[in-house]
């Protein structure tokens, strides 16, 4: 680095996520965004894993403009999440925060970890000992759609419109049993959870999963019954006609730390 970069002055603070002060060391070899290093800023029984990151990047102006850059967003959200999967396990649990939370300089995250020392710690009570795990089902247009009403060339306009309405009306009860099945998935799994988070569907440019998204569900469970909760996914899996169901996890529960906020603003900077 030269002299003049500002990572050799005074680098700006990412956050990552807040654990319990004394929750054991760092992980060996685990890196933060752009290979920063890790450490830990410990107040009243409480710590934020940060690493330095260049005001270039991430002082206030320049990061509203990165926040539009779609590759750099998503290798930041790539560091980020390896960092607090990393973290997951420690004692005492992991509070993941959002993405690129900043601040200043070492007193900003002493202050950050003083405003918001309650709710980070009721956090933590609450999500210790806890696993997040993200249940998606897919239908495939191809396979759920019902087979179109094969016909010879109608007879007339009234036939057509006969035949026109068979089908939507097959279409329709098909929809109907889609989502009768997904509903019944959530409703399985959510008495089998601590909690649920339903999100939007997600567009197949973003999963990369081929079909439509019908259920993209985040269960929070306890450590202990993720096996049972797994083999439960599984086995509504294999009930399914014509949709697909994906389970993924642990993961630290990134859905279930919004009581936290975003880490208030008030001493983030």
């Amino acid at each position: 680095m030269s002299a003049t970069d500002p990572m050799t002055t005074a680098p700006l603070r990412y956050v990552y996520a807040i654990t319990r002060d004394g929750a054991g060391p760092l992980p060996g070899g685990l890196r933060g965004v752009d290979d920063g290093p890790l450490t830990a800023v410990a107040r009243d029984g409480l710590a934020a894993v940060v690493s330095p990151v260049a005001d270039r990047d991430f002082a206030e102006e320049p990061l509203r403009a990165r926040l539009e850059d779609l590759a750099w967003l998503e290798r930041t959200a790539r560091a980020h999440q390896r960092v607090v999967d990393g973290l997951t396990g420690a004692d005492g649990g992991v509070l993941p925060l959002r993405l690129a939370t900043v601040c200043r300089d070492e007193a900003g995250v002493l202050r950050l970890l003083a405003v918001n020392h309650d709710r980070f710690a009721a956090a933590l009570d609450r999500l210790d000992g806890r696993a997040e795990w993200g249940v998606k089902v897919y239908a495939d247009p191809a396979d759920a759609a019902p087979a179109a009403v094969p016909a010879a060339r109608p007879a007339s306009g009234r036939d057509y419109l006969r035949q026109r309405g068979r089908q939507r009306q097959a279409e329709g009860a098909a929809r109907q049993a889609a989502e009768e099945a997904v509903r019944s998935v959530h409703d399985t799994l959510a008495r089998a959870a601590e909690g649920t988070r339903l999100h939007p569907p997600q567009a197949a440019r973003l999963s990369g999963e081929p079909g439509q998204n019908l259920l993209n569900g985040a269960y929070l469970v306890r450590r202990e019954d993720s096996r049972a909760f797994c083999a439960l996914a599984g086995e509504l899996a294999g009930r399914l006609t014509g949709l697909r169901l994906s389970l993924t996890g642990p993961w630290a529960p990134y859905s279930f730390a919004a009581t936290a906020g975003a880490a208030e603003e008030a001493g983030s900077r």
